[in-house]
């Protein structure tokens, strides 16, 4: 699709990994083995036609493969985008992967969101595994909100591309399956996203904001977009076997458009 229709940019928004890939497949690393020598060929054969390629990773992703995608960076298959910031054209692009806690184990990417709060059957980041060591003061008291004001600062995002790895809190766009679960009698929220993230796009209006990571959210909700005031917030999460494909025009975002392949 990259080579057919010559886009100006590709975003790849987190949970890119396939789950446990050598034990499964008995091959070596999929970013170094597969995914790499792919773009390589395709940014070969489309020479000046090849798109500018943002990229983070997402809390199914162990950091341990970080420095892979470091290395691709530097061999300029792509932009790492997680915490930095860079240009396309005249649209500030800024990346940011973490997720607020989930119930699930592995916590490369996860971080508390505006306080050191866990809803109820979640498991908190400084509990669970993680593939790389972090500074333990970090991992008690770092915040998602404390790391966009971070990000931003000095900033002007009204032309900015914010690629999020989570939803905003309270949208279309984080609503997990979770009805009627309850944890010691109390009702999990369906609503998983980041408060910090949706507080951070209602004050900062960037122009766009991409996300991922609550995959049944479209099928559920029949959504896979939100406008929070003037800020268009478009989601490729799936949870089929197809990939999601979200094409946008900056200049005209209420056009945008979601495909499954």
């Amino acid at each position: 699709m990259i080579e057919t229709e010559c886009p100006a940019a590709v975003f790849l928004g987190g949970d890119l990994l396939p789950n446990h890939w050598a034990a499964a497949l008995g091959r070596g690393d999929f970013v170094t083995d597969d995914l790499a020598p792919a773009f390589r060929g395709l940014k070969s054969k489309m020479g000046s036609r090849y798109p500018r390629v943002f990229l983070i990773l997402g809390n199914d992703d162990e950091r341990l493969n970080e420095p892979a995608f470091v290395d691709g960076d530097g061999e300029g298959l792509w932009t790492y985008l997680h915490e930095r910031w860079d240009r396309l054209g005249r649209h500030p692009v800024f990346g940011y992967s973490y997720v607020p806690p989930t119930p699930f184990q592995l916590k490369d990417w996860e971080r508390y969101d505006v306080s050191r709060f866990t809803d109820p059957g979640c498991v908190s980041p400084d509990r669970g595994v993680r593939t790389v060591a972090v500074n333990a003061d970090d991992l008690r008291f770092g915040t998602i909100a404390a790391d966009l004001d971070r990000l931003a600062s000095g900033h002007d995002l009204e032309r900015a591309i914010l690629l999020f790895h989570s939803p905003p809190y309270g949208t279309v766009l984080d609503r997990a399956g979770l009805d009627g679960r309850t944890v010691d009698h109390v009702p999990m929220d369906v609503h998983v996203g980041s408060i910090a993230i949706q507080r951070f796009i209602e004050h900062a209006q960037p122009l766009a904001t991409l996300h991922g990571h609550i995959h049944e959210a479209p099928r559920i909700t029949g959504a896979w977009r939100a406008v929070i005031g003037r800020t268009h917030c478009l989601s490729a999460a799936h949870d089929g076997p197809e990939l999601a494909v979200v094409r946008f025009d900056p200049a005209d975002l209420p056009s945008a458009s979601r495909e499954l392949i």
